[in-house]
């Protein structure tokens, strides 16, 4: 069997741009899977590394929580809905906080912590990576 090296090159580049860990790809009886590691540092994409910088310097010391995956954060179950969570509302461990979306599955993230939010630190559709904080509790 003859791998074509074209579509490999063109998978690793779609990594890369939509900061994947991996990717397959499947033509007739020809199937091709692509995949890195996450969990090294080296590979988190610039784009996440200056938003996690950007944020370092207006996070308070408070009680984090964290994505429990890589994937895109949603603040509310629906567009246009109302959000899990605002600035200065209180919730309890368990409760929903957000949606991560991982490979089409809607993830709800629970509450890990009691506490008041005071900071919610990503975007609605923001790319998020594994441990990284999403909500700042005091």
């Amino acid at each position: 069997m003859k791998i074509d090296k074209k579509i490999i090159e063109e998978l690793v580049g779609y990594l890369k741009e939509f900061n994947l860990s991996e990717i397959e790809y499947a033509e007739g009886t020809t199937k091709v899977k692509v995949s890195r590691s996450m969990n090294n540092p080296g590979t988190i994409s610039a784009e996440v590394k200056k938003k996690q910088s950007d944020i370092g310097d207006n996070v308070d010391l408070g009680l984090k929580i964290t994505s429990p995956i890589v994937g895109t954060a949603y603040l509310s179950p629906e567009p246009g809905g109302k959000k899990f969570v605002e600035v200065g509302q209180k919730v309890k461990k368990g409760q929903t906080i957000m949606i991560v979306e991982a490979m089409k599955t809607m993830n709800h993230v629970p509450s890990t912590l009691d506490g008041v939010v005071s900071k919610v630190l990503v975007n609605d559709g923001e790319p998020v990576e594994f441990g990284q904080p999403l909500i700042s509790l005091k």
